[in-house]
């Protein structure tokens, strides 16, 4: 018997979207794939504790109806030291301006077509094919080799139109012996919308690249994102999360560690009010002998918001003399609020250091005690508590701008909440 082929959004007229044959002929296969497979369920080990069958596709409308950027949000204030800046709403690029010679944007071309499934290919899942099929405007940008680009190359995501789903994808390709840094931003108004990201990042022998994605999507979006990146011989990728809003806001973190010397950082800090839902998958795949990894994850669930972190250290047979860390801490500020942490650890080699640990539960009393005993009021002292809690993740961020704005966010997040009680 034949599978059931389940249409999900209206096929697009292909000839919109960018593209030459071949590439056209890869979205349609990907089209049919994501088809033939379905929604996922919460019933797979990969959306286990996940609301992924609340998501109703057919309450979105599949468009790129382009718009114009109305608020800079956690980035305001990088466009001045920006190496280049690019600017994507709803679905079309707005502007793209390159200020470093050793930056290179490709919104077409022979470059972006072959760069596109690189990383993440075929049957990879359910969003990436759809990603693949629909993307409107796929973005490649390349960092010369032996370049050092001292400012931020700036993206930024923007989503205003009610009912709309789209599918950014970002890919990023670091040249050997190059030093950069990418900061994105995903974030919109008010509306109820589907966003499903993808990037894809190459990290070229003894390059050096760290990418920051800073989420604030309004309380009814939800995201489901991919992130992979590939480190080559002695090649080193630090990837952070920031995030602060969306509905379900999920994000798979995949770092391979393929070249040998390589290594990789993952961060997070994530904070969730409401009734919101975050959920963060990671994978660190060690390919090559004496390569390195650690994972640092922080967040934060008050009112009813829930959070799940599930992490795999995977150590392949060829990979040995491997160090290889993991560690989630939620804090649950609210009775009703929940979280999970599952770590995992699948070792093929003998020769490695790994280790995962996880933490969910309120805020140390010990602490709090502490300050009050300081004539520090108990709702002050619990703030700074939390704010303490994210402090070295924070500090660890890329840009000190952003990082003191994630801050002063977090202050504003906690009193928000302590005048509500």
């Amino acid at each position: 018997m034949a599978p059931t082929r389940t249409t999900l959004f209206e096929t697009p007229d292909w000839t919109e979207l960018i593209g030459s044959p071949a590439l056209t002929e890869r979205r349609k296969e990907a089209e049919e794939r994501s088809s033939l497979t379905g929604l996922p369920s919460f019933e797979e080990e990969l959306w286990r504790y996940t609301p992924i069958d609340e998501l109703e596709p057919s309450s979105y409308e599949l468009d790129s109806p382009g718009g114009a950027l109305i608020d800079l949000g956690l980035t305001k204030g990088l466009d001045e030291q920006a190496a280049a800046i690019i600017h994507i709403v709803n679905g079309q690029i707005v502007s793209i301006s390159t200020i470093d010679e050793a930056v290179t944007v490709h919104s077409e071309g022979a470059e972006l077509e072959n760069a596109i499934g690189s990383v993440v290919g075929p049957d990879f899942d359910f969003f990436a094919d759809c990603n693949l099929a629909y993307c409107a405007t796929p973005i490649l940008v390349e960092v010369a080799a032996n370049a050092v680009v001292a400012s931020p190359i700036l993206i930024r995501h923007h989503t205003t139109v009610e009912n709309l789903a789209w599918f950014p994808r970002v890919m990023i390709h670091a040249g050997e012996n190059s030093e950069s840094t990418v900061i994105e931003h995903q974030s919109s108004s008010g509306v109820d919308a589907l966003v499903c990201p993808v990037n894809e990042i190459k990290v070229g022998q003894a390059g050096r690249l760290k990418y920051l994605t800073v989420q604030e999507h309004g309380p009814s979006v939800w995201q489901i994102a991919t992130q992979v990146a590939e480190t080559g011989r002695d090649a080193h990728v630090s990837l952070s999360q920031v995030a602060l809003g969306g509905s379900y806001a999920r994000a798979r973190i995949d770092t391979k560690m393929t070249g040998q010397g390589s290594s990789s950082e993952i961060s997070a800090v994530y904070f969730g009010r409401q009734s919101a839902k975050h959920d963060f998958r990671t994978f660190q795949k060690h390919e090559a002998p004496h390569s390195n990894s650690n994972l640092l994850f922080k967040g934060a669930v008050d009112d009813e918001s829930r959070a799940i972190y599930t992490g795999l250290i995977r150590i392949e047979p060829a990979a040995g003399d491997v160090n290889a860390f993991q560690t989630n801490r939620t804090l649950k500020l609210s009775e009703k609020a929940w979280a999970e942490s599952v770590p995992n650890l699948e070792i093929e080699n003998n020769d490695v250091k790994c280790s995962h640990a996880s933490a969910v539960g309120p805020i140390d009393e010990e602490q709090k005690f502490y300050i009050e005993s300081r004539g520090v009021p108990a709702d002050i002292a619990e703030a700074l508590v939390v704010k303490g809690f994210f402090a070295d993740v924070l500090k660890g961020l890329p840009s000190s701008m952003v990082s003191e704005a994630i801050d002063l966010r977090i202050e504003q997040l906690l009193a928000l909440d302590m005048g509500r009680s």
